[in-house]
Formats: C-alpha cells, structure tokens, sequence
C-alpha cells in the first residue's frame, strides 16, 4: 500500500479522507507488523458498504435455512432439497452461489452420514437416524452469504447426536475466540482441543474461508492450529469458521464425482458453518 497523507482519499474506497478513516488503524497495525515480522494485507478487511452488502446475503441464507428446518425429514431427497433452497433463494432475487461453481452441477451441497462435505443432491432419500449437513450459499446484489447446518431425521442414535452436538460446540468455540488482533490460529487451536479432548477428530483438509465478495477469498481458515499463529484477525474481515468433526479418522477420500468428501474408514461427519465479521471489539455472526 502506497504511503498517504491524513487528506489523501482512504485507500480501502470509502470516499473518506484517510485521517477520518484508517488512517489510525494503519499506524497501529504498522507497529504489529513491525513485532512480527510480516506484512498485514489490508485488503482482507470490508469497507461498512460493503459489510452491509454482505450481512443482507447472510441474512437470506440464514433465512434458506430456516426454510430447509421447517420442511425437512423421512422420505425427502435430497434432491428436493435443491429445488426447495434454488426456487427460495431465486425467489428472493438471489443465485445460488454453488450452481455451475467449478462446475458443480446443483444449488446446494447435501451431505449425509459419512459425508464429510460437498454432497451433490440426488435421488437419494433421507432415512430414519441418518444425519445430513446442508450447504447453503446465497449471491444477493454481488455479496456473499455462506452457512450450513446439521439436521437430524428422525431418531437417530446417540453417538450420532453427540457428534451433532458436539461439532455445534466447536464451531461456537471458535467464533469465541474472534476478535481484533486474534488469530486464526487462536480459532484452530480452540476447535482442536474442544473435539480432540472428547475423543473426536478434526479434518485437516478443508476449512473456512474468506467469504463476502468472492465465493472463496483468503485467508484459509483451518480448523487445527497453534495459539499467537497464523493470519491475524482485522476489524471489517469476514470468514467463514465451519469446522468438520468425524468419529474416526480426520482422513479423506473424494469420489468419483470429484466432489462428495466422504471418510476414508466409513465413519460419521457433522459440520456447522457461519460467516463471521470481525468487529472494533469481537465478532457479529451474520448467517
């Protein structure tokens, strides 16, 4: 970033002279930078306009969600789901961002049981104890909204609704570590220790991500990791934490559709997903 004046117009595009904007921000940061060794990219962090862009996206694909919740159960396909969460968002004069993404070939990802993410809705009916994670990612006027939740058909055993409580609970540690000058790796280590402590796994080869204008931004969000390390968390930042906890191994395979990530031994999965702005003072979950 080229040096400004206090009267420069601010880089980040508010249209704000420099001194009435980041300009202190800047200074601190800079000292940050200095104790670490590393440069800080600013561009990471939202101008108010477009976080409020974003928390309108978030908002309908909270709401999408809310909609699955109230509608879902036995005998479903997932491909139903599809119809229900595109014919909703588009309604709502929104694109489901996974459609035609990387050439995904449907409007949500539905993944069951073993599934760890990125299931592609088919003909396949909900059962009885199964355990699925839908994958809800809105486009609203340019912004990006992205959050998933686990949903429960049925009866489904014990060991099954730990782990749905369980991957609910890391996801809220790591949101309960967000907050200005934080880091990633603050998040990751709360996740690991929460599921590593009760006998769970975490998977290493996907994570959150940088969300808002772009499907997928940096920084990557992994869900294992190290106190004090990592990117370090900016006020006007938004990420998604969406940690995936499996019974058995934290291994991965992905079939034959090159998408659907399923468990290398068979064993269950559950993941919950926010988007998450960092705040002046903590974090505001927008989904």
């Amino acid at each position: 970033m080229n040096k400004l004046s206090r009267n420069d117009t601010c880089w980040c595009g508010s249209g704000k002279k420099y001194k009435k904007c980041h300009m202190d921000q800047d200074a601190f940061i800079s000292n940050i930078e200095e104790k670490v060794g590393y440069s800080i990219p600013r561009d990471i962090m939202k101008t108010d306009e477009q976080v409020e862009g974003i928390r309108k996206s978030c908002k309908l694909t909270h709401d999408v969600l809310e909609m699955v919740g109230e509608k879902i159960k036995v005998g479903i396909t997932t491909d139903e789901i599809n119809t229900w969460v595109h014919e909703y968002t588009v309604a709502h004069n929104a694109y489901p961002a996974p459609l035609g993404y990387g050439d995904f070939p449907k409007s949500v990802c539905t993944s069951i049981n073993d599934v760890i993410c990125h299931g592609i809705p088919s003909d396949t009916v909900l059962k009885d104890g199964d355990i699925v994670n839908v994958d809800v990612s809105c486009i609203l006027e340019g912004y990006y909204g992205d959050a998933s939740r686990m949903y429960i058909i049925g009866e489904a055993s014990k060991e099954a609704v730990d782990l749905v409580r369980v991957s609910k609970e890391c996801l809220e540690k790591g949101i309960e570590q967000v907050k200005p000058f934080n880091t990633l790796g603050d998040l990751g280590y709360a996740i690991q220790q929460h599921a590593e402590g009760l006998g769970y796994s975490v998977v290493y080869d996907y994570g959150g991500h940088g969300v808002g204008l772009e499907f997928h931004e940096e920084p990557f969000v992994a869900h294992i990791g190290n106190k004090g390390e990592g990117t370090i968390l900016l006020p006007n930042m938004t990420f998604t934490i969406e940690p995936m906890i499996n019974i058995g191994s934290p291994d991965t395979a992905v079939l034959d559709d090159d998408w659907t990530a399923v468990t290398t031994d068979g064993s269950l999965s559950s993941q919950w997903e926010h988007t998450i702005l960092v705040t002046q003072t903590g974090y505001e979950i927008l989904t």
